[in-house]
């Protein structure tokens, strides 16, 4: 039996004299209440209980105060978004455009995905306004968020009033499920809302077939996790095949184990070929130094991530095929080129595969990738791979999504360029959000591409590009004196003289030709030289680079 859950629901912790008390439900009437800094001054000044059984008792606490807390964002999810409802309608949006936004705000204060943020105020208005006994629970203690979300999702389907007598008749706040499991909650909603509206569970079944997919995510040590929702009938007989085949393979002496061959089966079933390999388009970024001298620099594969120096080194092992990669071998920094590499016989069962491995170029003061602008409204293929490689993912803070939309920061009516400096990878979701009123977004100068979004309510947050491998270099400190002839200029001067993103010019969207460095007679490059110049569709690009000798 759980000790005292009435007083413990009032926050059964001990803090030192003067500190703010917390008792669940606790709201600020805006008079003689208290607002968030206040309770995280509380918070802060707790005393934590130095015998076994208090501080048992201080988890049970803050565990109960971690749901009031819950409870009282959802209200203030409500809150905020018929405020903002009720601003949207006084500043003449349709009715049908209302809410527009809410959850995207939402998502940025609680440092979600704008697709958690929408769920989070779905989940609020439900808890609010159709399930009060649940949100009592909630507000008590009985239940925590992820449970009262699973009450939520359950009954779904159901009329407002059919919801409503669900959460009557469950009634988790006198203590229905003290003791259960996520499944054992699940299991009873499902079972009361199917008692009260079995056609629309049903409608709701046949429906979730509707919505069969196939997902890719990383997982760690450079490995994924490829998933199918499926109808159950497809699944069960997808899976039993790979069982009976692994099962027939053990038999038959095959030395791996009943997992592998399983996984093995399905990449080669679905892909055809032996291996589940039969060519691959890598954009992998990786500088010089891992890539040709063993550094253990790490790579960046987009799609995937950050892997490890030793593995991309084993991804692209081999002699090119037709070409030697001399142009990047030189370089501090990345650079775009097309070459062709056997990979190693022995990985994949004795036939040789393509890789096509593209390199990018960065500036070595700021890491940032240089950039080539367009006169277009529309990014040609060539910027919207560079947008796409920088960002990696969707731009918005806390949204990882995958990008889908190649957009103008500083829309094109509104006088934004088509170029690097002016484009941000989002998600569908991000792009058509930041089209709403009152949001507005601008570009941050100096070192990586950075943004600055400004929500309607005046909330300003920062989006920062990702990290490329091999950033942390500082050509300030790594140029040895040296390396440097009394005529050369120094690095923060050749680095201001550079030409920026913005003042490049594009002959040509793509690259018809892999980049190699051109050197004009005025600026021939040495082992001794801080200065190159590469062409890039038909463009010069400068930059700075490291003193090979400050690489090892």
């Amino acid at each position: 039996m759980e000790r005292n859950r009435e007083s413990q629901a009032a926050m059964s912790v001990s803090a030192v004299p003067g500190s703010v008390a917390v008792t669940a439900g606790s709201r600020d009437s805006g008079s003689g209440g208290f607002d968030v800094e206040d309770l995280l001054a509380g918070v802060g000044s707790l005393r934590l209980r130095s015998d076994s059984g208090g501080l048992i008792d201080q988890i049970r606490g803050l565990e109960d105060v971690k749901s009031a807390i819950a409870a009282l964002q959802a209200r203030a999810a409500v809150a905020f978004d018929l405020a903002q409802r009720r601003e949207q309608a006084s500043a003449g949006v349709s009715s049908a455009e209302l809410g527009q936004g809410v959850g995207a705000q939402i998502a940025l204060a609680r440092r979600e995905s704008p697709n958690k943020g929408s769920r989070l105020l779905g989940l609020a208005k439900a808890l609010v306004s159709e399930m009060p006994r649940t949100m009592a629970a909630l507000e008590t203690g009985h239940l925590n968020e992820w449970r009262a979300t699973l009450l939520v999702k359950e009954t779904a389907c159901l009329s407002v009033e059919d919801r409503a007598a669900v959460d009557e008749e469950l009634a988790p706040d006198t203590g229905t499920f003290d003791g259960a499991g996520d499944k054992t909650i699940t299991a009873a909603a499902r079972a009361a809302a199917y008692r009260r509206d079995p056609r629309s569970i049903t409608q709701r079944a046949a429906h979730a077939a509707s919505e069969r997919h196939v997902s890719l995510r990383p997982a760690p040590d450079t490995m994924t996790i490829l998933t199918a929702l499926l109808p159950v009938a497809q699944g069960v007989a997808a899976y039993a095949a790979l069982t009976r085949h692994a099962d027939s393979a053990r038999s038959g002496g095959d030395t791996r184990n009943r997992g592998q061959v399983m996984a093995d089966t399905l990449t080669e079933r679905l892909t055809g070929t032996p291996g589940g390999i039969s060519g691959v388009d890598v954009q992998l970024v990786m500088t010089d130094r891992t890539l040709f001298q063993g550094d253990s620099e790490p790579a960046r594969l987009q799609g995937y991530g950050i892997v490890p120096a030793e593995w991309a080194r084993t991804l692209i092992a081999g002699e090119p095929a037709g070409a030697e990669a001399k142009d990047g071998a030189g370089a501090a920094g990345q650079a775009e080129v097309s070459t062709e590499y056997k990979v190693s016989p022995k990985s994949n069962e004795g036939k040789d595969f393509r890789v096509l491995l593209r390199r990018l170029y960065t500036a070595p003061a700021s890491g940032e990738l240089l950039a080539m602008d367009s006169k277009a409204r529309l990014f040609p293929p060539g910027m919207r791979r560079f947008i796409e490689t920088r960002d990696d993912t969707c731009r918005t803070p806390y949204c990882d999504a995958p990008i889908r939309h190649i957009d103008h920061v500083i829309p094109w009516h509104n006088g934004g360029a088509t170029s690097l400096a002016n484009g941000a990878g989002l998600c569908e979701a991000c792009n058509h959000t930041k089209e709403n009123p009152d949001w507005n977004t601008k570009t941050l100068h100096g070192g990586l591409h950075q943004l600055e979004i400004n929500t309607p309510t005046g909330h300003i947050y920062q989006s920062k590009a990702p990290r490329l491998p091999g950033h942390t270099r500082s050509p300030a400190t790594a140029l040895s004196p040296s390396s440097l002839s009394p005529s050369s200029q120094s690095p923060s001067s050749l680095a201001a003289s550079s030409p920026s993103p913005s003042s490049l010019a594009a002959s040509s969207p793509e690259p018809s030709s892999p980049l190699h460095p051109e050197a004009p007679a005025t600026a021939s490059w040495s082992p001794d030289s801080t200065v190159t110049h590469f062409s890039m569709a038909g463009m010069l690009l400068e930059n700075v680079l490291l003193h090979r000798t400050s690489w090892s």
